[in-house]
């Protein structure tokens, strides 16, 4: 028995979930997600700052031609994916009790919400394409390569919960807990750095 408590071989809920609540110390893949982290929130800083580099090189921001972003939607799906991260902490909490079917509807109703939010994000970055275009600007380039980067990001996360979904459907292992954690860890972030992103998106219109 103890040997399992080390290892990755706890093969069903009940064993899972009791592995994951002897465990005095976080794996390796939750570390190395947090070095992805990192890496990303340096990424980001480095796209807002450019954009602001360029915003106080320009007199008109945005340009003239260009109509200033609308506050409402953005704000309420910035709000919408962070909500969306309650499921999946949820999802984890749950799964340390041995719930599977739980876990799996807790993850689906994260990824539906999640799924969402891209679909309506992607709809609005498509609309401002038909207005303004990256090409034509500081502004537009900027603008479209700050949200498109967090659209992939979300895009990312997508995927990841698919393959979570299709893992956890033949039920709830110590692997598959670990990989719940490490995905809600990179949520946790999508959705944190949704707020300043957005804020630098509509920063012409506050």
């Amino acid at each position: 028995m103890s040997d399992i408590t080390r290892s990755m071989e706890a093969t069903d809920a009940v064993m899972a979930a009791r592995v994951a609540r002897q465990r005095r110390a976080r794996s390796s893949g939750w570390w190395g997600m947090l070095l992805l982290v990192a890496t990303e929130v340096a990424l980001f800083s480095s796209l807002i700052a450019t954009y602001f580099y360029l915003r106080f090189r320009t007199t008109s921001w945005p340009p003239p031609g260009v109509e200033k972003p609308s506050v409402t939607l953005p704000l309420v799906l910035t709000g919408v994916l962070i909500v969306a991260v309650a499921p999946m902490l949820a999802a984890v909490r749950v799964s340390l009790a041995a719930r599977t079917g739980s876990t799996w509807l807790l993850l689906a109703t994260a990824t539906l919400i999640q799924g969402a939010y891209l679909g309506l994000q992607i709809h609005l970055f498509a609309d401002d394409l038909h207005k303004f275009h990256p090409a034509d600007n500081a502004y537009g380039s900027i603008y479209f390569t700050l949200l498109g980067v967090h659209h992939a990001h979300v895009g990312v996360g997508l995927a990841l919960d698919a393959w979570l979904l299709y893992k956890l459907a033949g039920g709830v292992t110590n692997y598959r807990m670990l990989a719940l954690r490490v995905v809600t860890l990179y949520w946790a972030f999508v959705a944190i750095v949704a707020v300043p992103v957005v804020l630098t998106q509509l920063y012409p219109s506050l």
